[in-house]
């Protein structure tokens, strides 16, 4: 059965509360601190696969990096927001006693990793309850950050690590964010990823039969986070994927919804492995995207069975 999907809302946050730009900034500084961390680890290390084991399948890798690049997250957190609740990929999950809770990918795209591909990234994001209200996305690779509040719009920006190991902005290089004008579905160039799970895949191949015709390309980059990153820079037109889990869309959709993109999503509380479409577009071709994946069976769920 299709479940509702869960729109990104626009709202301010409340007197009293911490700003959703502040909420952002803590984000960055952690994630381009974090960025650097995994960089100095893979270069001491070399060869990552001595430091690698699987979790979901054999091939659903996690690295010593992944778990090291968490653990620095979640410290700063409990640092700076210590009664704030922590998602994280890796565990380190924590009960929110102030209404805060944020959602972490220590390293999204870690087959990518491993490979020496320089798509994977950091994936901070802070949820208000049940909406998200602040993410940063930073490649990893080519210190590239994408950022965003809720009502103040997205941004992408060179972060560095100064002189006395403080992260800033490039300011040089600050850009708004804006999605594609993209109006006719079948001229779109669409993003997409496929799971760990083999019967998963099975299912996602086929699917892809139906919609790969319908659109002018897709794109299978190794990262969900980056791939709606890509979406709110207008370098793709179209998103979807089945049975990612809150890690790693939730920063890259409020900055893909901040640059005027629709996304949705399942809710943060509904595991991946239930198999619900996260799926994004630009404005302009959004009804057109979501008739093609009705029509093909794409908004349905793909639960985990192996």
């Amino acid at each position: 059965m299709n479940q509702p999907s869960k729109d990104i809302d626009r709202g301010a946050s409340a007197d009293g509360q911490p700003s959703y730009e502040e909420l952002r900034d803590i984000a960055f500084r952690i994630a381009v601190e974090a960025a650097a961390l995994i960089r100095r680890e893979r270069a001491e290390i070399g060869d990552l696969q001595a430091v690698t084991e699987t979790k979901s399948s054999a091939v659903d890798p996690v690295t010593q990096v992944d778990k090291h690049s968490e653990e620095f997250i979640t410290g700063e957190i409990a640092r700076l927001r210590p009664e704030d609740g922590i998602l994280g990929e890796e565990g380190s999950n924590k009960e929110s006693t102030s209404g805060y809770t944020w959602v972490i990918d220590p390293i999204d795209g870690t087959v990518n990793f491993i490979y020496g591909i320089p798509q994977f990234a950091v994936s901070i994001a802070c949820a208000k309850g049940a909406d998200i209200v602040a993410g940063v996305v930073i490649n990893v690779s080519t210190e590239m950050a994408y950022l965003a509040a809720k009502g103040s719009g997205a941004y992408k920006v060179l972060a560095l690590i100064d002189e006395d190991g403080t992260p800033v902005e490039d300011a040089a290089t600050r850009q708004k964010l804006s999605c594609s004008g993209a109006t006719t579905v079948g001229e779109s160039l669409l993003a997409t990823g496929f799971a760990y799970l083999a019967s998963r895949r099975k299912q996602q191949a086929e699917l892809l039969t139906t919609v790969l015709p319908q659109v002018r390309d897709i794109r299978r980059m190794g990262s969900a986070a980056l791939d709606l990153c890509a979406l709110a820079e207008g370098t793709v037109d179209c998103y979807y994927e089945h049975g990612i889990h809150p890690w790693d869309y939730a920063a890259g959709a409020v900055i893909s919804s901040e640059a005027g993109a629709r996304v949705h999503y399942p809710g943060l509380d509904v595991p991946g492995a239930n198999g619900n479409p996260v799926w994004g577009a630009a404005s302009g071709v959004e009804q057109q995207f979501h008739h093609m994946l009705e029509r093909a069976g794409g908004l349905e769920s793909m639960p985990q069975s192996d």
